[in-house]
């Protein structure tokens, strides 16, 4: 499928606005999953000899084959294949209001036929893991061998800091204060935050960093500056963290469809859970504005009226 106005968007996400290459591809599935729509739509509705290019149908969009393709999506209107929940819809909606938003700046159109309102979405409360469970799970790593101390350090940071998982592969040796008890973050927009850290989450550093001095010394090519590391030495990836958290749920006997990001939310509850106020936990865990916390905040008051 050609479509110049596709490319043009894409090339803007990724060079002017810096998006991630798989953030970029998203939007391009998107996109493209309308155009074909509209092509479809088309070739229904139009009496022409000769089919619109993709271009000239995403031009031409108007808010009612917005509302169409919404039905399309929720309600299987146009095909058979799967209906897609609201907070989807919600996304995919998004990238069209974004797509038209760069048309409309780009003088490609004179305003945007994206003006419907999002689908309701129901709040779904995040997964929040007991004392007792961060407890079983931080605890299944083996702790003799390098891989099962770096996986133990990794949980017990994952914990105590409540930092991101993109955040904790970024981590770099000097970003560790042991004596201040302290990590240096640098979060989502390049913003750099401090983030303090147990001494029981740092004494597990401390004995995985034994066993990664021991690999620095047979791997020449050892990157000595990243604090966590794969087997041959070199940083480890998001993926890989996502699959030792699973590797490690299966092994408690936990449900091994949570990511690490439950550690994050459970810092965060229990955190509210033992006095500290919102301002601190949206400091601590770099939120931009105190409404991403609320949630923390009616998931602590949850437990305590089911205590």
């Amino acid at each position: 499928m050609e479509s110049p106005l596709i490319t043009d968007f894409l090339n803007y996400l990724k060079f002017e606005k810096r998006f991630s290459e798989k953030t970029a591809n998203l939007r391009e599935t998107d996109l493209k999953q309308f155009a074909e729509f509209l092509i479809e739509r088309s070739k229904e509705s139009a009496a022409a000899e000769t089919q619109p290019s993709v271009d000239q149908l995403l031009l031409s969009a108007d808010v009612d084959a917005i509302k169409a393709y919404m039905d399309f999506l929720s309600e299987k209107k146009y095909s058979e294949e799967k209906k897609y929940s609201k907070a989807t819809i919600v996304y995919k909606l998004a990238a069209l209001r974004s797509f038209y938003k760069f048309l409309v700046k780009g003088n490609q159109l004179s305003s945007s036929p994206v003006t419907v309102s999002n689908p309701k979405v129901e709040k779904k409360l995040p997964r929040i893991f007991e004392y007792k469970e961060v407890k079983t799970l931080l605890e299944t790593p083996p702790m003799n061998n390098m891989l099962g101390a770096r996986d133990r350090a990794i949980l017990e940071t994952l914990y105590s800091t409540g930092i991101r998982v993109s955040e904790l592969v970024a981590l770099n040796m000097d970003d560790i204060d042991f004596l201040g008890e302290v990590v240096h973050v640098r979060g989502k927009g390049k913003k750099e935050r401090i983030a303090h850290i147990g001494s029981s989450a740092l004494q597990v550093i401390q004995h995985y960093m034994e066993f990664r001095s021991k690999l620095a010394q047979s791997k020449p090519d050892f990157d000595t500056k990243v604090l966590f590391v794969n087997k041959n030495g070199k940083r480890l990836n998001t993926d890989a963290v996502r699959k030792l958290m699973k590797k490690y749920l299966k092994i408690a006997g936990m449900d091994t469809t949570l990511s690490p990001r439950v550690l994050r939310d459970s810092f965060g509850v229990h955190m509210i859970n033992n006095g500290a106020d919102l301002r601190s936990v949206q400091e601590l865990l770099g939120f931009l504005n105190l409404k991403a916390v609320n949630i923390y905040n009616e998931l602590a008051g949850q437990a305590r009226r089911a205590s």
